[in-house]
């Protein structure tokens, strides 16, 4: 086995995890910062709801599905020259940033807005009884009473955005993505390729076991 490895570069291995787990973060923390009050923003809009705007809401859903359904690696090349303004690259981990950005956001919003139709429309209406204020509703009743479910959004977010710094590979991002395409791939380096396919199904399988334990931990039994 050890000679099967023989021609594996293990610092570029750590480097390329080093280069996927900050993509990984920096991007999952900017999806948080825009999905979660994009995903508020959705559910409050929507029908029976206090900022209810079947107008607003319907353009923001509209929004929503179609960079949903734009295909990562073409929404990759569409947004080179708003990359390269905003980072001023579009390539390596800080021109990967924005495009994952872009993709995960409406994706994360849209479970955000799932996980807050299930709070208990019980608790909603004694919240909002007591004369709270859209405000109050949000931050004392919907977040707290959701945090399981918007947790468990977050855990399969961050599992999709693993995939698509795989995918940002191919535009020269770097990370594990990229030394599977360029020498998994390209040299037919079959060691490198099944190196980079266990650390990444390894980083899938830690986020799902740390998400499910966060549920939990969060969920009122």
């Amino acid at each position: 086995m050890s000679g099967f490895f023989s021609n594996v570069d293990w610092s570029e291995i750590a480097q390329a995890c080093l280069d996927t787990l900050a993509m990984l973060g920096g991007s999952l923390a900017l999806t948080i910062l825009l999905g979660l009050p994009l995903g508020v923003l959705l559910f409050l809009t929507g029908a029976g709801q206090p900022w209810a705007n079947r107008l607003g809401n319907g353009v923001l859903a509209l929004l929503v599905n179609l960079v949903r359904s734009l295909p990562f690696i073409i929404l990759l090349i569409v947004m080179i020259p708003l990359t390269v303004i905003l980072v001023g690259t579009s390539l390596g981990v800080a021109g990967a940033i924005p495009p994952l950005v872009i993709a995960a956001a409406p994706f994360f919003a849209r479970l955000v807005e799932t996980a807050l139709r299930e709070v208990d429309r019980n608790t909603v209406e004694a919240v909002q009884s007591m004369g709270a204020t859209t405000r109050d509703l949000v931050f004392r009743a919907l977040l707290p009473e959701a945090l399981p479910g918007i947790i468990a959004a977050t855990t399969v977010t961050a599992i999709t955005l693993i995939s698509f710094t795989a995918m940002a590979g191919a535009v020269g991002a770097g990370g594990l993505g990229d030394l599977a395409i360029r020498f998994g791939y390209q040299r037919f380096q079959t060691d490198v390729m099944l190196v980079t396919v266990v650390l990444l199904l390894a980083m899938v399988q830690l986020l799902q076991v740390a998400g499910d334990r966060l549920v939990r931990h969060f969920t009122r039994k």
